[in-house]
């Protein structure tokens, strides 16, 4: 998870709007970074090593048909 360091030579002042409008950056990116990016920043929010996703518990779930 450290491969992300913030750049502080990156920094300018911008409006409210100009900060919110993150849509024009990630369009710009491939679908293989944009997927990057969300894996790095789900294993962010449910606390998981980024490499190492945690595995479904099949257990919970049964199968049934749809007759």
């Amino acid at each position: 998870m450290s491969s992300f360091k913030l750049d502080r030579t990156k920094f300018k002042t911008q409006t409210f709007e100009e900060a919110a409008n993150h849509a024009s950056y990630y369009q710009s990116l491939t679908w293989q970074e944009r997927m990057k990016i969300a894996n790095y920043l789900n294993s962010i929010a449910y606390n998981y090593p980024e490499n190492n996703p945690p595995r479904l518990d099949r257990t919970k779930f049964k199968p049934s048909s749809r007759d």
